[in-house]
């Protein structure tokens, strides 16, 4: 009865995660359905596996093939790859503890905890991350940050160019920054969630911020 009960609380700390912590921040739905339908399709799974002889070497080899899997069907961002491995995590730890004990529910509630304090918006909610394509080629990253906290009204405190064309004189640009006081309230939102989000100021003083869409590769 007690593997039934932490199953139970495998559910509960799901449902917290999800519509207690996450969609209150970022409001994308399909991803709701996604958290949820791994965190019951992994419970299962490791249930049945914690059942067998071999469960402790298929449970790591389960985890360790589930999170090499990048879902090419849609970009992620790194905070939406936490919130996988979160679920995931719950999963495992509700399938494959033989019962309910104090470190299982431990670690469950530290995974919930953990989740809701590092992705709150107060923490370094003043950073922001844009990928922006300026109408000037500018070689030189003293001017390219001179011209950026200009545009942003923000203090830049990391570029990195990602193409320079002195034929079309064109920058694109990743910029890191943090909001200045008398900004904060008037972009609202978490340095995850503006990650590729057009910046209302950049799009007024170039013409346009480049969507992730468009850009090449990157490693996030």
């Amino acid at each position: 009865m007690s593997a039934y009960a932490l199953y139970g609380l495998d559910l509960v700390a799901a449902l917290i995660l999800t519509f207690g912590v996450y969609w209150p921040r970022h409001r994308r739905r399909d991803l709701v359905v996604a958290f949820l339908g791994i965190n019951m399709g992994i419970l299962a799974v490791a249930a049945l596996l914690a059942s067998s002889a071999f469960s402790a070497g298929l449970g790591l080899g389960l985890f360790g093939v589930l999170s090499i899997i990048r879902l090419r069907s849609d970009e992620l961002t790194q905070h939406e790859i936490a919130y996988y491995f979160a679920v995931l995590a719950l999963g495992l730890v509700g399938g494959l503890s033989p019962a309910l004990t104090w470190a299982s529910a431990g670690f469950m509630a530290l995974i919930v905890v953990t989740m809701a304090i590092v992705d709150h918006p107060r923490l370094l909610g003043a950073h922001r991350r844009q990928l922006i394509v300026l109408d000037r080629a500018i070689a030189d990253e003293a001017t390219l940050r001179a011209h950026l906290e200009e545009m942003l009204g923000a203090d830049v405190t990391a570029v990195s160019v990602q193409r320079l064309d002195t034929v079309s004189d064109t920058t694109w640009v990743d910029a890191r920054y943090r909001l200045r006081a008398g900004r904060r309230a008037l972009v609202p939102g978490t340095a995850a969630t503006q990650s590729t989000a057009h910046d209302p100021v950049a799009d007024a003083a170039v013409g346009t911020a480049a969507p992730t869409s468009s850009l090449p590769a990157m490693t996030r």
